[in-house]
């Protein structure tokens, strides 16, 4: 791997996936180090977000760097019509490294294009979040012991979920089979069922969620995005179409594991949270050695 930006999961090879969940089972194992002593990292975070950003941050301070940055983009100067391309350019004579989070897509590689030092991108629009999906397949790989030949179930926003965009694109290096579960207004964008084709992946559709998981490893389970829609009486019509409960996990299988990139708002009951099949609190402290290992191989 070389001194290179992350803005899509694609930048990185299989051989590069594997190198930073490797790093991150090191980072777990010992998650207090100062090998980023004098560094500084900058979170620029024009929409909001919790887990992401406080997990850069900390895995940034665990590493002995230094962070600066925004968490709403009203206190930045873009709220006084600054361009990105100009406050990229400001921040990028502080940092050593640039995570940004931006509503818009494209915006990450653009940032990448004109900053003179690393962006790792931490979501932008309904595009990409590939430390996300790196954050899942470390999740994957721990409670399955393989990223290989899994049955994998997405559900809900199929069609605005940037996370599970990315991971379509990362297990084609694994096998997989899918299943993408939407209702019609929210099911998976062609492009990504074009990607599965073009690499052999197989794949099934369906509108309905009871009994259709039983012979999944995963279940990713994703919010219905309200800040995503244009209309919300679309939204009001979808945003409560799936609630996963405890009873409807009966049948699935011993080693399932739920996952979810949260905030959950109705999705997942929360009887399940009980449950040893559920993860998702899990999946998000892994973030945290995920993230660890992305800024130290982004800084090298």
């Amino acid at each position: 791997m070389i001194n290179k930006s992350l803005v899509s999961i694609t930048d990185y090879s299989k051989e590069d996936i594997l190198s930073i969940l490797t790093s991150a089972a090191d980072f777990e194992a010992n998650p207090n180090r100062k090998t980023l002593d004098g560094r500084v990292v900058a979170t620029l975070f024009f929409e909001p977000s919790t887990r992401t950003r406080l997990s850069f941050e900390t895995a940034a301070v665990r590493l002995g760097a230094k962070t600066i940055g925004f968490s709403d983009a009203a206190t930045s100067s873009s709220s006084k019509g600054e361009t990105l391309h100009d406050t990229i350019q400001m921040v990028s004579s502080y940092a050593d490294v640039i995570v940004m989070r931006h509503h818009m897509e494209g915006a990450a590689r653009y940032a990448s294009e004109v900053s003179p030092v690393p962006v790792i991108n931490a979501g932008d629009g309904a595009n990409q979040h590939p430390s996300q999906t790196l954050l899942d397949l470390y999740s994957i790989l721990k409670t399955q012991g393989t990223l290989e030949n899994l049955n994998i179930c997405l559900v809900g926003d199929l069609k605005y979920g940037r996370t599970v965009h990315s991971l379509i694109q990362a297990m084609s290096h694994f096998n997989p089979t899918f299943k993408f579960i939407a209702p019609e207004e929210l099911k998976m964008p062609d492009e990504y069922k074009t990607f599965c084709r073009k690499h052999n992946i197989s794949y099934t559709e369906s509108t309905e969620l009871t009994d259709n998981f039983n012979d999944a490893d995963i279940l990713y389970m994703t919010r219905v995005q309200r800040e995503r829609f244009s209309d919300l009486m679309e939204y009001e019509r979808v945003k409560n179409v799936y609630t996963l409960n405890n009873a409807m996990l009966e049948n699935s299988k011993p080693n399932l594991k739920i996952l979810h990139p949260l905030p959950r708002v109705t999705e997942i009951d929360p009887d399940v949270d009980a449950n040893e099949k559920a993860y998702y609190f899990k999946q998000a402290k892994n973030g945290l050695y995920v993230r660890q290992a992305i800024i130290s191989k982004v800084l090298a």
